[in-house]
């Protein structure tokens, strides 16, 4: 297999700043039609270019969507990786081309791997998964403000945009509920989800839209991927806690909250969760490992095409 040219961009809202690893090559195109167009004709000309930028604020998905459509890989990393290998350098200066040289440098030394880009259709899933995801936060937040409001005026004015936002949900669950209902693959596979104790819709959609690898990765790659793999802070004789973190945030908070409907009314998960906490463990840590288990599960009954049995459950151990 011929080297991959690595190829780093930072992308800003009216730019995109370029560094081409291999010859140090630094330019900037517009983030609009016209750039883009120029970026994905002056790319072509590399071997096997692979692009990779940091997947910010959304500002990259119209990006990524473009060079993809040319035929030219591309590969989104975590922020935080990239700002940790920047520490790691002693890399302190920070300016648009400096974070696309580093990006690009990244690359070279990691060389992340290259996943499948979501088709149309799973991105527009995606999409209205994020959507009601952001208008639940807005409700959250608004509530909060309710109960510390002592006008009634302002109390009444909240109470209308909470009534206008839960209008809203209702109608994205229907786009929801139509656009898997239209795609007889996702019906099966939102039944295959559903069919495990504490699993409900939102959970499914969330993992369908975000987590499309789930059922072709093994456990550890996918707990991987959702920030549920622990890894432990150890140098020399100090041996620190394990964590979890990075991966995709909101698939790892659907699984969160699952894991807490699981240890409720998944009879095997619970009894998992009851021996954690009863061999000591923080209720919190129980509860992460449930997540970790039911994500198990959940990648096991979609590998296999099988709806949940109770053996799924000690066979993820």
């Amino acid at each position: 297999m011929m080297d991959a040219s690595y190829v780093g961009i930072d992308v800003s809202k009216q730019r995109l700043d370029v560094h081409i690893a291999a010859s140090a090559e630094a330019f900037a195109v517009p983030r609009n039609d016209a750039g883009l167009a120029q970026l994905a004709q002056r790319l072509a000309g590399l071997t096997a270019p692979v692009v990779v930028l940091e997947a910010t604020g959304g500002f990259e998905n119209v990006v990524t969507a473009h060079l993809a459509a040319a035929g030219i890989a591309v590969v989104r990393v975590n922020p935080a990786q990239v700002r940790a290998f920047a520490r790691a350098l002693g890399q302190r200066a920070k300016t648009d081309a400096i974070d696309a040289a580093l990006i690009a440098r990244f690359a070279q030394a990691t060389r992340p791997a290259q996943r499948a880009l979501p088709d149309e259709d799973t991105r527009l899933l995606a999409d209205l998964v994020a959507r009601r995801r952001q208008i639940l936060d807005m409700m959250v937040a608004e509530r909060l403000r309710r109960q510390h409001q002592a006008n009634p005026r302002l109390r009444r004015s909240i109470d209308r945009l909470l009534a206008a936002l839960e209008k809203e949900i209702a109608e994205i669950d229907t786009t929801l509920d139509d656009t898997i209902g239209g795609h007889p693959v996702w019906q099966a596979q939102e039944a295959l989800l559903t069919s495990v104790p504490g699993v409900g819709p939102g959970t499914a959609r969330t993992l369908l839209a975000e987590l499309p690898e789930l059922g072709r990765l093994n456990r550890h790659e996918v707990a991987a991927l959702a920030g549920l793999a622990p890894w432990t802070r150890q140098s020399g004789q100090k041996h620190g806690r394990s964590q979890i973190g990075g991966g995709r945030t909101s698939v790892r908070s659907a699984l969160f909250l699952a894991a807490m409907a699981a240890s409720r009314h998944n009879k095997q998960l619970r009894a998992f969760r009851d021996r954690l906490v009863a061999a000591g463990k923080p209720r919190m840590v129980a509860i992460i490992a449930v997540a970790r288990k039911l994500l198990v599960v959940l990648n096991a009954v979609m590998r296999t095409g099988q709806p949940w049995r109770e053996d799924h459950a000690a066979a993820s151990t």
